[in-house]
């Protein structure tokens, strides 16, 4: 791997104090980071293997359906509470339940929902998920996880898919073999709970941005599982899936916006962290009492 994905977030957040005056740059480590997370997602289904990976998205179907429920559940009384914005609540529960900035952008023009909106709710996300990439591996590790139970954990407390990636990798194989599974389980989440908002904001539903790499990602686990001398390439789409994550959390460090974390105000971060705290705690006592 060229290096650490903890290391690789870091130097791009560092980066990002330079690149600050050139958007052009920002914009492209934006569309980059995009392309390479779908591309490392699609190449890594090589290796798993197609029963695992229907198996354990089946078992995570009903958990992430339970989770989902939860989240907006919490979501809905936490608004009310905090005295938010409806539509930046909503936007923040959203990329909570499912999959961080991508869920938001692709309910953002459902709900009408502005660019400040918008920005405020993926910069307190991507806070959230870059803590997540240094924190949950060295709990996963003090609190003695299985790799089963950590890519468990992951993919459904992380918000990112990105994130849940980097925490998994950095904690085991196996974890990020479970992770990448449940997670993008979790994802396909976005299709119908969009869809449900477009009827509510009586919007028109071809705004939802469907996530087609998961197919991506389950054909080539079909393909490597079945065409067996495909297997002597495995390792070389692996070794450059990872280094595609890597990459990936390079670019997203990039864009970190230490401006904009300054203007967003207290009441939206601390609904969006304690819904996330909630998520953790309940994701963590599932992952290490059932599985």
């Amino acid at each position: 791997m060229i290096i650490s994905p903890q290391w690789s977030l870091l130097l791009g957040i560092m980066g990002s104090l330079f690149i600050s005056r050139f958007p052009k740059i920002e914009l492209s480590a934006k569309t980059w980071s995009t392309r390479f997370l779908q591309t490392s997602v699609v190449l890594l289904g090589t290796s798993l293997h197609f029963n695992k990976v229907i198996n354990d998205g089946l078992n995570g179907a009903l958990i992430t359906a339970i989770s989902l429920l939860v989240i907006f559940g919490i979501g809905y009384f936490g608004i009310k509470y905090f005295s938010i914005d409806q539509k930046l609540g909503t936007l923040l529960t959203m990329g909570t339940a499912i999959c961080g900035g991508s869920a938001i952008a692709a309910l953002a023009p459902v709900i009408g929902a502005d660019a400040v909106i918008v920005t405020i709710s993926i910069a307190i996300v991507f806070l959230l998920n870059s803590l997540s990439i240094l924190i949950f591996p060295l709990l996963g590790t003090y609190f003695e996880m299985s790799q089963a139970a950590f890519g468990t954990w992951a993919a459904l407390a992380i918000h990112d898919t990105s994130s849940v990636i980097g925490a998994s990798s950095i904690f085991g194989e196996e974890a990020l073999g479970v992770a990448t599974t449940i997670k993008l389980t979790r994802a396909l989440w976005i299709i119908p709970i969009t869809i449900m908002f477009s009827f509510k904001f009586n919007r028109n539903s071809k705004s939802i941005k469907i996530p087609w790499f998961v197919f991506g990602f389950l054909l080539m686990s079909l393909t490597f599982t079945f065409f067996t001398k495909l297997q002597d390439y495995k390792d070389l789409f692996v070794l450059i899936s990872k280094n595609g994550f890597s990459i990936t959390l390079f670019l997203i460090g990039l864009t970190f916006n230490f401006k904009k974390m300054k203007d967003i105000g207290l009441k939206p971060f601390l609904f969006s962290l304690i819904l996330w705290i909630i998520t953790t705690l309940l994701s963590f006592l599932y992952a290490t009492n059932f599985l």
